[in-house]
């Protein structure tokens, strides 16, 4: 693992569980000695990408990511635009709602609306989701490069539970249905009882850069809810696109 892949691994040792750690706590997380683990540190500290408490000698994510985050923002406004249609639709369902954009780490998750339901789906801002069994996975290798399906499909297809897609054909047949309606579902595949609803963010090419979803206690939807909740996503999905690159040829609103 090359340096900079390590100090990146660390930001997310920090950034994944409590909201400061102790130097041993974070080197045990992330299986490096202390001494690898405190000069990553040190030099993530001098870039404002890692603070130190004084006092309790604690370390924490630094301000220099926001600034980092916003100089992104600036240039690529993908969170910004789709906010407030993550919102609309989250009140819309009153179930939880949430943002993800594609990156060669994969299909993570920016922003999330929680429902406000005493049984809800939880879903964290970082997460990482798996393409081949999550409705967001799905809906994205249905609208994205046939090279970026292709290296998606070859890789293993691990079970998170009984009702993962754990296997190439199948996946390619739920792929080939998203593609046809829109939108993909997903029933149980990543967490026992639950199920998405999800729709691909097209970007200027046509092509998937993100996509949104709708996650509801499995016990709660209904076939009837499914159709409109998909008919939802899809549209909440085209108007993200259209605010950041206008309405692609041969578009037409729902």
């Amino acid at each position: 693992m090359s340096t900079v892949a390590k100090a990146i691994s660390l930001l997310e040792v920090l950034g994944s569980g409590a909201p400061e750690a102790a130097l041993a706590d974070i080197a045990k997380v992330a299986g490096f000695d202390k001494a690898t683990t405190r000069r990553l540190l040190v030099s993530l500290i001098a870039q404002g990408l890692v603070e130190q408490d004084e006092t309790t000698r604690f370390y924490r994510l630094g301000a220099g990511l926001t600034r980092l985050a916003l100089m992104r923002e600036a240039q690529f406004p993908f969170l910004r635009m789709a906010a407030p249609v993550v919102e609309a639709l989250a009140a819309e369902t009153g179930e939880t709602v949430h943002l993800s954009e594609y990156s060669k780490r994969g299909l993570i998750t920016v922003q999330v609306i929680e429902s406000t339901k005493a049984n809800r789906v939880s879903v964290q801002p970082g997460d990482v989701l798996p393409m081949h069994a999550t409705a967001s996975g799905i809906a994205f290798l249905a609208f994205t490069e046939e090279r970026i399906r292709e290296g998606i499909l070859a890789r293993p297809l691990p079970a998170f539970t009984p009702h993962t897609i754990d296997n190439v054909e199948t996946l390619v047949e739920h792929v080939a249905a998203a593609r046809a309606r829109g939108h993909s579902t997903g029933s149980q595949g990543y967490e026992e009882g639950v199920l998405s609803v999800a729709s691909a963010i097209l970007g200027a090419d046509g092509f998937a850069i993100g996509t949104i979803a709708i996650a509801a206690p499995r016990v709660r939807i209904h076939k009837g809810d499914i159709e409109r909740h998909g008919a939802s996503v899809a549209a909440a999905a085209r108007e993200i696109g259209e605010r950041l690159f206008g309405r692609l040829p041969g578009q037409k609103r729902a």
